[in-house]
């Protein structure tokens, strides 16, 4: 038995639609960084970029559990002297809910050129609308919903 290694010209991409009303940042954000990688697909190899695009909608409505919404900080530095900025995650999610899936996503995901590849395959939206309608993404159920 010969181990399958899969070539970029094989790889079929599917466009898949995850829904983030009521299920904690967390699990949203490794669900969805499985499915940027294609460690969801059979044929995944680690140099080979096999994963799906992933639509998130509703980034307004995910949950932060426990006192996240006040101790959690976002950190980054301006390139200046004294240019270290920091926003805790309820200023956040009122200012860009996006930006919170996007900086957990992308945390998740491999720190090289293969891993910035795959982040350009995310759309995250705020609310039910969004854009890619004609590719006709197929719905995925994230495991963990809270009600």
């Amino acid at each position: 038995m010969k181990t399958y290694m899969a070539k970029p010209a094989e790889v079929e991409r599917k466009w898949l639609l995850v829904d983030a009303a009521n299920v904690s940042l967390g699990r949203v954000a490794s669900q969805v960084a499985d499915i940027l990688t294609g460690k969801n697909k059979t044929i995944y190899t680690p140099h080979v970029d096999c994963g799906d695009f992933v639509v998130v909608i509703n980034s307004d409505k995910v949950v932060l559990t426990g006192n996240k919404l006040t101790d959690k900080k976002h950190r980054w530095h301006t390139g200046y002297i004294g240019g270290l900025k920091e926003e805790n995650y309820g200023t956040l999610m009122q200012r860009d809910s996006r930006k919170a899936i996007e900086l957990a996503v992308k945390g998740m995901l491999p720190k090289t050129s293969l891993g910035r590849k795959q982040f350009t395959r995310l759309h995250v939206y705020k609310d039910a609308e969004y854009r890619e309608q004609a590719q006709k993404p197929e719905k995925v159920e994230i495991k963990g919903v809270r009600d």
